[in-house]
């Protein structure tokens, strides 16, 4: 670790330019990391990198720390050129078509993520599928690495871990539970940053309740499939969580899938399981994620779709 920490400081310490990205439409792991490491890099070498996004950047997370400085994409100039580029939280190829070029166009890059990837992107890789989150990464790294932080780092890096393991109801690891400890040790406020959270539109949780309500139930129950359509997708924000929290609370269910019609013929999906991993079948429509938690996004009719999500799940 220390080896590749070296190569770290070396390539920021000589790099004029600078930028991070995460993957396509920002949860809050992803964007939290980005900033927490913009943070960490002006703190401690006088440098501001740009952080990149695609998509959106839901409105529950609209209070986080430096949430200012994130950059769409589009408002910056194709040619522009990096030196350095680091990327947090992309499990794909896929989730960084956006903003490839300007990967492809800097002279070297460094990725933190916790995804399964035979297909990394980077020169350097700060990765572990063990970790609950790419803010655990990039705490560690900086715990190593001596980092000086300051309370905007440390609530964004938190605020990742807290948003990636749902309030910590999907930490796999006690790692996590002692580096959100350790967190809480150098000044976190849990409370005060679950309440920041709590910020979505009305809107939005009526179409998520609706979604809730209208759902369908397969395989003695132990399949359910909500669905989001065309018309209310617009005031979904972010990935449906609410929906997918709700329905795994259900005495009985072990898998829950949320159908989101982004667009005609346009369809996102998103998978959890309880128990048995399901990321396989988010990888045969071209997706992936999680063993547990996984999604993708189909380029085919809704009916088509919902049609093939539960033929999938047969024999589960």
């Amino acid at each position: 670790m220390m080896k590749k920490i070296e190569v770290l400081i070396e390539k920021i310490k000589n790099a004029k330019s600078i930028a991070i990205s995460g993957h396509k439409n920002p949860d809050g792991d992803s964007i939290c990391s980005a900033l927490a490491l913009m943070k960490i890099i002006e703190l401690n070498f006088g440098k501001k990198p740009a952080v990149l996004y695609d998509g959106n950047i839901p409105k529950y997370l609209d209070k986080i720390p430096l949430r200012e400085d994130a950059i769409f994409y589009g408002k910056v100039p194709e040619d522009t050129k990096y030196d350095l580029y680091l990327l947090v939280d992309y499990g794909t190829r896929l989730h960084l078509e956006s903003v490839s070029k300007y990967i492809s166009g800097a002279d070297f890059v460094i990725e933190f993520d916790h995804h399964l990837n035979d297909d990394v992107v980077a020169n350097l890789c700060f990765d572990d599928p063990d970790k609950a989150a790419a803010a655990q990464i990039i705490y560690t790294v900086a715990k190593q690495a001596k980092f000086e932080m300051n309370q905007e780092i440390i609530d964004l890096l938190t605020l990742g871990i807290i948003t990636d393991t749902g309030n910590f109801k999907f930490a796999r690891h006690s790692d996590v539970l002692r580096d959100a400890a350790a967190l809480v040790d150098d000044g976190a406020n849990m409370t005060h940053l679950v309440n920041l959270l709590n910020h979505k539109d009305r809107r939005t949780v009526l179409v998520e309740s609706g979604a809730v309500a209208s759902s369908e139930f397969f395989m003695k129950n132990r399949l359910v499939l909500a669905s989001i359509r065309q018309p209310d997708y617009k005031n979904l924000d972010g990935r449906g969580e609410l929906v997918l929290n709700l329905l795994g609370q259900i005495k009985g269910v072990e898998y829950v899938v949320l159908l989101k019609e982004q667009k005609e013929n346009q369809i996102g999906i998103s998978i959890r399981s309880k128990h048995v991993p399901i990321n396989q079948i988010a990888e045969s429509f071209g997706g992936g994620g999680h063993s547990c938690a996984a999604g993708a996004v189909v380029m085919d009719s809704f009916d088509n779709v919902r049609d093939n999500i539960i033929k999938a799940f047969k024999g589960m």
